[in-house]
């Protein structure tokens, strides 16, 4: 999921929001990106954009939440039949109010030379 953050812990909000509409409270996973990340509906595949923002903007306290509720009847994982918990992964860049006290990092991009001489040496660059 991708949003446009506007204001502070609106990934968890989304999160919540998400669960509590119909066939998705069987969803264990969440994970919510900026809308940079995705710009369009096959971007949504991307995994590597995806695990990138993950792993670059997530701290594991911070930025983690577990819930229970509903689940599969047919999830063989789940300690009790239809129950289970849930993990929400709030992969967005930081803004006051969400505990982070120093400015975010503008993310690197290669330019246009660096892209050149990578894609000589090792093929297309991503």
């Amino acid at each position: 999921m991708s949003i446009r953050k506007t204001y502070p812990m609106q990934a968890y909000k989304i999160m919540h929001g998400l669960w509590g509409m119909g066939q998705m409270m069987f969803t264990k996973y969440l994970i919510v990106v900026d809308d940079e990340c995705l710009r369009t509906a096959t971007d949504m595949h991307n995994t590597s954009e995806v695990l990138f923002r993950l792993c670059a903007n997530t701290d594991p306290q911070r930025d983690s939440i577990f819930t229970k509720g509903p689940s599969d009847v047919l999830d063989h994982a789940t300690s009790e039949i239809a129950s289970g918990s849930k993990l929400g992964l709030d992969a967005t860049k930081k803004i006051l109010g969400e505990g982070f006290k120093r400015p975010w990092p503008p993310l690197i991009k290669m330019d246009q030379q660096v892209r050149e001489k990578i894609t000589a040496l090792f093929g297309k660059a991503t």
